[in-house]
């Protein structure tokens, strides 16, 4: 009885959730446009999230190099190192790892916020005072969330794949050049384009998840806290199923 009760309550929420996705399509084309605020998101969102997207990709670059190499060398095939790690990182680590990372600061941060609003009645007196606080303060942090996401990935990319190079110039003496030449050469537009697109879904499911579980955030302080925890742990589930979606549909179109 009690598991059932459980799968009703997923479902009910998985229809909220998508309720609440069909109300933020609805309210992104209505006026006013909140530009200010959404820029404020933007840079809150993005340009503050930068040195741990940095951080991460640099080691991700790292760590997959000495991890393979020795590997590699086992077969002499160190030279097949740039074009595997670029692959790897471009088409799914990279994307996956930086998107599970924004996940944990975004989410959480959206979700706490917004539900700390909630439960000390400032959406209610935003509501009374005619502002439309959905319009405010959800539509323009998914946005933000949406824009910014496929820009962080892009950056940690390239950091990196630069990671990946400094080992190479340390165990192999590899130059610079040589180095993003093969990467280059092994890089396809189908490596790259359905990588960046599928961002832009990480992005607005990151979003989606944080401001739906803080704008009906319940239970008092107490459901701050569970409002940040549920967030995080319901985006980075969604993030999963969402990329699976995407390598299934890019081996369908790509032939991968």
């Amino acid at each position: 009885m009690l598991k059932l009760i459980k799968i009703k309550s997923f479902f009910i929420e998985i229809g909220e959730l998508t309720y609440f996705a069909h109300r933020f399509f609805v309210e992104l084309f209505k006026k006013p446009f909140e530009f200010k605020e959404l820029l404020r998101q933007c840079y809150s969102i993005g340009n503050k999230s930068v040195l741990l997207v940095g951080v991460t990709s640099l080691i991700i670059g790292l760590v997959i190099t000495l991890q393979t190499r020795p590997t590699l060398e086992e077969f002499g095939a160190e030279s097949w190192m740039p074009s595997m790690v670029s692959i790897s990182i471009i088409r799914e680590i990279g994307p996956v790892i930086i998107a599970l990372t924004f996940a944990g600061r975004i989410a959480s941060g959206i979700g706490a916020e917004l539900g700390s609003m909630r439960v000390t009645e400032q959406i209610d007196a935003m509501e009374v005072s005619g502002t439309n606080p959905f319009k405010y303060l959800v539509v323009t942090r998914i946005l933000a969330a949406t824009l910014m996401l496929p820009i962080l990935v892009i950056l940690g990319d390239a950091i990196a794949l630069y990671g990946s190079y400094i080992i190479e110039n340390t165990k192999g003496e590899v130059s610079f050049l040589l180095y993003f030449n093969k990467v280059f050469n092994s890089l396809q537009f189908g490596d790259i384009i359905p990588a960046i697109i599928k961002t832009y879904f990480f992005g607005f499911a990151i979003g989606l998840v944080g401001c739906f579980k803080g704008y009906y955030c319940e239970k008092g302080t107490v459901g701050v806290g569970i409002s940040a925890n549920s967030a995080v742990v319901f985006s980075s589930m969604l993030l999963f199923i969402i990329d699976f979606i995407a390598v299934f549909v890019t081996d369908i179109f790509f032939e991968i």
